[in-house]
C-alpha cells in the first residue's frame, strides 16, 4: 500500500509539472508565433459565438430557479424584497462564473481536447514539427488567449440572462413589482462583486482550456487505450478534470477573496 501511495503521489506531481510547463510554454510561444491575431479570432469564434445558446438556455433556467426558490426561502421571513439581492449575489459572486465555465467546458472543452487528439493520431502536429512550426504556438497560443478574453463576456451574458429569469420569475409568477426586485439588484451588487466574478472566469477560462488543449494534445501518451479510444478516453479525461478543477478553483479564489 505505501509503494502504491507513493507511486501515485509521484504520478500526480509528474502530472501537475507536466502540465505547468505545457502551459507555460504555450504562452512563450506568442513571440514566435505568426498570424496570431486569425487564429484567435477563430478560437474566439470557437469557444463564444458557438456555446451562445448553451450560455443563454442554461443561464435563464438557471434565473426562474433562484426566483423560484429564493422567493420561497424569503417568504418564510417575511424578506420577499429581498429576492433580487438574493438572486444577483448568488449568479454573480458564484453561479455565474461556474456554471458558465462548466457549460463551455462541456462544449467546447471537449471538442477541442477531441481535435487536438484526432491531429494527433493523425500525425498533423508531427508534420507541423516537421515544417519548423511550433505547433504550441500555432495549436494552443490562441486558444488559451481566446479563453482568457472569451469566458469573461460570456460570463456576463448568462449573468444578464439570469438576473432577467429571476426578474421573470419573481413578477409574472409570484407577484413581485419589477422595481422592487431591481432596486434590491441594485443596491445588492458592488464593483468588488463584479471583479471578483470576472477574475473567477478569466481563472476558470485558463485552467480549463489549458487542461483540455493538454489532454489531446498528449492523446499519444495514454498506453492504456490507442486510436479512437485513446482520443476518447483523453476527452473524457479532459472533461472531468475540467469540471473538478473549476470547483476547486472557485472555492480558492473565494477563500482569497473574501
Amino acid at each position: 500500500m505505501v509503494r502504491i501511495l507513493g507511486n501515485q503521489t509521484l504520478t500526480l506531481v509528474h502530472g501537475l509539472g507536466d502540465f505547468a510547463l505545457f502551459t507555460l510554454r504555450s504562452f512563450q510561444a506568442v513571440l514566435g508565433s505568426r498570424r496570431l491575431f486569425r487564429r484567435i479570432v477563430r478560437a474566439g469564434f470557437e469557444q463564444g459565438v458557438r456555446c451562445l445558446p448553451v450560455i443563454l438556455i442554461v443561464g435563464m433556467f438557471t434565473g426562474l430557479v433562484l426566483g423560484l426558490q429564493g422567493y420561497y426561502v424569503l417568504n418564510r421571513f417575511g424578506s420577499e424584497s429581498l429576492l433580487g439581492a438574493l438572486v444577483s449575489l448568488s449568479l454573480v459572486r458564484e453561479l455565474g462564473p461556474v456554471l458558465a465555465a462548466l457549460m463551455l467546458v462541456g462544449q467546447a472543452g471537449s471538442a477541442l481536447a477531441a481535435e487536438l487528439g484526432i491531429q494527433r493520431n493523425s500525425e498533423q502536429i508531427a508534420a507541423l514539427e516537421t515544417m519548423g512550426v511550433n505547433s504550441l504556438g500555432y495549436l494552443i497560443t490562441p486558444r488559451l488567449i481566446a479563453a482568457v478574453l472569451v469566458y469573461p463576456m460570456q460570463t456576463a451574458l448568462f449573468v444578464t440572462v439570469g438576473l432577467w429569469g429571476g426578474s421573470l420569475s419573481g413578477s409574472l409568477l409570484l407577484g413581485i413589482q419589477p422595481g422592487v426586485y431591481w432596486s434590491a439588484v441594485e443596491r445588492a451588487v458592488a464593483s468588488q462583486d463584479v471583479n471578483e466574478c470576472f477574475i473567477k472566469a478569466a481563472t476558470f477560462g485558463l485552467l480549463t482550456v489549458a487542461l483540455c488543449c493538454y489532454h489531446g494534445f498528449n492523446t499519444h501518451r495514454n498506453r492504456r487505450a490507442s486510436g479512437a479510444r485513446g482520443v476518447s478516453a483523453s476527452t473524457t479525461r479532459a472533461v472531468v478534470q475540467s469540471s473538478i478543477l473549476v470547483l476547486a478553483a472557485d472555492y480558492v479564489i473565494t477563500s482569497y477573496l473574501v
